[in-house]
């Protein structure tokens, strides 16, 4: 096994260990920390199985390997920016009409006020 081999494994471990304290300390939420998790594991698997990575980049005519790497962290940075927009735009969306609740709310305290 080579060092950068056992380097690579143990990175992904302690970054499958600082995702899972994440939710364990109530810091990251389960619906966000699965795409950590699947892309930490997948890390992993191809930290500890080096010849799946060489098998699966070329059968996708990727002549360098660890370039395989790096597309799958553009691809799960990619995801996780996709999963916050849609986030975003919910949330977006439920301060729209809480805004608009409280608005309606407050104009009947007001016309209740004038009575």
């Amino acid at each position: 096994m080579q060092s950068i081999q056992i380097i690579s494994i143990i990175g992904s471990l302690l970054f499958l260990i600082a995702i899972i304290e994440l939710i364990r300390k109530k810091l990251l939420k389960e619906a966000y920390a699965i795409i950590w998790l699947i892309f930490g594991c997948l890390f992993l698997f191809f930290s500890c199985w080096r010849k799946a990575l060489d098998y699966i980049a070329k059968s996708i005519d990727i002549a360098y390997p660890p370039a395989m790497l790096f597309l799958l962290l553009i691809i799960a940075i990619t995801l996780v920016l996709i999963q916050f927009s849609v986030v975003i735009s919910k949330q977006s969306d439920q301060i729209k009409t809480l805004t608009q609740e409280i608005a309606l709310l407050k104009q009947q305290k007001d016309e209740e006020n004038k009575k």
